[in-house]
């Protein structure tokens, strides 16, 4: 009988692991979280990725939205510091704030700014080059993982019982060839190719769901004051948010590491300027002062980059009714969300702990039939949520195509928001839903619903 032993994210495992070799496709923030997770699982993983990333790579051309504001909400903070024990303090040392979200962020409401106060719900603030660094460092020294960079994979092949079984991959400067796999993960991205693949294989899947978001991005960084230094701010992020149909312009700052700030100005319909001067005019038209007041102190500043991909969309693998065993999907290869509601590197860490739940009651009989089809229906189920709360927003931008659920969420949170900016608790609910920490529906608890619809709203409500 094998020795058990006890993972550090709290499994009882096989020392010889129960499987084999797990390929993962795509080597950016969803594909290492994978890895971590497979780790436990397999005595082999192997990360593709197409770009010539080492152990040093942060951010590359294959995730060019990396350049850009992002925010790991609490419930994904708490996920990745149980995957990778003591991430929090590292980057914290590094200079990445930790913080009660009440507290610590200067948030403006469409209605008026949001409370002071603290809500128990912490947050941490990097960006995106920082963070996968960091964990593409942790993740390649597991000895059970590889990395194969540089590597296009171009297809997949089933043995004769319809299981996947192996990519093809295609590297740089070598030969094509063949990559066995008990289990493949497509963490690719948007840009995936599996839907193609699945076609070529006789596998028919729904149409793409997409709602488009029509906002830009434009984001810089640039130095901080130190804590120390007199000027230095009473906030860690500066957040004006959009809100159709008055609220076109928005724009995030948040501290993060090294004494910087990241800065991203979005639109609808609009661009944010790239130079130094149409950068900080756009911003001072913004009705939250706090960031074309940073804007304008800085000293130092990195190259300014422009984003604009930004629509809704959503493979439906968990409606494909006969899904192939030993595959499975998630991250951005699945669902991508507007960035402006910070949903994406939660749902990624929510999606690798479902899986990491799924395989360990699979290791029991050491069997992995059956996990991929189940693991996607589980997905669907996850991401209808997150789904909801990204599309009912965007789809308010649109007169003529706004479907009941969306008006009715809008009427409702244009009320909530009126409370919110004057009732501290009913604004502690609201922030630990946005960090998906509690479920939407504490917001129509009739504690809070009774003072929502009992709310005083003008007809045309200030913005400030």
């Amino acid at each position: 009988m094998n020795a058990l032993v006890r993972s550090h994210t709290g499994y009882d495992m096989s020392a010889d692991r129960p499987w084999g070799k797990a390929v993962v496709i795509g080597g950016s923030y969803a594909g290492l979280v994978t890895a971590r997770v497979l780790a436990d699982f397999f005595t082999e993983v192997v990360l593709v990725e197409r770009d010539a990333v080492d152990e040093d790579t942060g951010v590359h051309p294959g995730a060019p939205q990396g350049y850009h504001a992002h925010a790991m909400l609490a419930k994904g903070g708490e996920i990745l510091e149980r995957l990778f024990p003591g991430l929090r303090e590292e980057l914290r040392e590094a200079g990445a704030p930790v913080f009660d979200y009440g507290e610590g962020i200067d948030f403006l409401l469409p209605v008026g700014l949001a409370p002071r106060k603290r809500t128990g719900v912490r947050i941490q603030t990097f960006t995106r080059d920082e963070l996968e660094r960091r964990l593409r460092r942790k993740v390649l020294a597991l000895p059970e993982v590889t990395l194969m960079p540089s590597t296009q994979c171009t297809g997949l092949t089933r043995d004769p019982s319809g299981r996947v079984s192996a990519v093809s991959c295609s590297p740089q400067d070598a030969e094509p060839f063949e990559l066995a796999a008990d289990l493949v993960v497509d963490a690719s991205g948007r840009s995936s190719s599996l839907t193609d693949w699945l076609g070529t294989m006789g596998v028919a899947v729904p149409p793409k769901r997409t709602v488009k978001a029509k906002v830009t991005y434009t984001s810089m960084n640039f130095d901080r004051a130190e804590e120390s230094h007199p000027g230095h701010p009473d906030f860690y992020v500066a957040y004006q948010m959009l809100f159709a149909p008055r609220v076109p312009r928005a724009g995030v700052l948040l501290a993060v590491e090294r004494n910087r700030w990241t800065c991203s100005l979005f639109g609808f319909q609009d661009q944010p300027p790239t130079d130094d001067k149409g950068y900080l005019a756009f911003a001072e038209t913004l009705n939250n002062p706090r960031l074309a007041q940073q804007i304008g102190r800085r000293t130092v500043q990195e190259p300014t980059y422009r984003y604009t991909n930004v629509d809704n969309q959503w493979r439906p693998y968990h409606s494909v009714r006969q899904w192939p065993d030993r595959l499975i999907a998630l991250g951005d290869a699945v669902c991508v969300f507007n960035p402006v509601y910070g949903q994406g590197l939660t749902v990624a860490a929510m999606e690798a702990e479902l899986l990491q739940g799924m395989l360990a009651r699979h290791s029991a009989s050491a069997r992995l039939d059956g996990l991929a089809g189940g693991f996607q229906k589980k997905v669907g189920r996850l991401l209808l949520g997150p789904w909801t709360l990204s599309t009912n927003s965007d789809l308010m931008w649109n007169p003529e195509g706004q479907p009941l659920a969306a008006r009715f969420a809008h009427w409702y949170n244009t009320r909530l928001f009126h409370v919110a900016v004057k009732d501290a608790a009913v604004w502690a609910r609201f922030v630990q839903v946005v960090n998906m920490v509690a479920s939407p529906a504490v917001l129509f608890h009739p504690s809070v619903a009774l003072k929502v619809l009992s709310a005083a709203v003008p007809r045309r409500s200030p913005r400030n």
